[in-house]
């Protein structure tokens, strides 16, 4: 029985993932694209930035992590 409940809610965790990562994605872009000044893109631009910053220096070992987390939620 327990196994049935955590399919379940496995299912669900993968389908919200599969809906918010192209928001995410779309809202960084926009973000690139207009500035950090942009109504609801620019405080997630900004977010992201902020945490890069805290991850590495240049942000090079976080986009690379930040890649290979990707890689896996789409497996």
């Amino acid at each position: 029985m327990f196994n049935l409940t955590f399919n379940k809610i496995k299912s669900y965790l993968n389908k919200l993932i599969d809906v918010l990562l192209p928001i995410v994605f779309a809202s960084i872009l926009l973000g690139i694209i207009f500035g950090p000044d942009a109504p609801f893109v620019g405080s997630v631009y900004t977010n992201i930035s902020n945490v890069l910053a805290l991850l590495g220096e240049d942000g090079l070992l976080a986009l690379v992590s930040i890649v290979i987390i990707v890689a896996y939620l789409k497996k």
